[in-house]
């Protein structure tokens, strides 16, 4: 899978967001909001291939969590991605 093109990271003082890129005036139906994590997640991917084990090695690489725990992580996160519609 892959991230949309039409949609980018944006970080607004401490929050991190997604936003469609699109003209004319913010629909704010199409925000995501992303704790931290997801953020680093996101751009560790943004415009590339991936799937649930890129996103696990990510995650055990950079932080100290279980490989089990940062797979059901990693398969939850890209269903939330997909259920919102910003990765293909």
């Amino acid at each position: 899978m892959k991230t949309k093109k039409e949609f980018t990271l944006h970080q607004i003082g401490d929050e991190h967001i997604i936003m469609h890129n699109g003209i004319g005036n913010v629909d704010f139906n199409h925000i995501i909001s992303l704790n931290p994590t997801a953020a680093r997640l996101w751009e560790s991917v943004e415009g590339k291939e991936f799937d649930a084990e890129t996103l696990t090695t990510y995650l055990t690489e950079h932080y100290e969590v279980e490989a089990d725990t940062a797979s059901r992580d990693a398969l939850r996160l890209i269903e939330e991605w997909q259920k919102v519609g910003i990765i293909e």
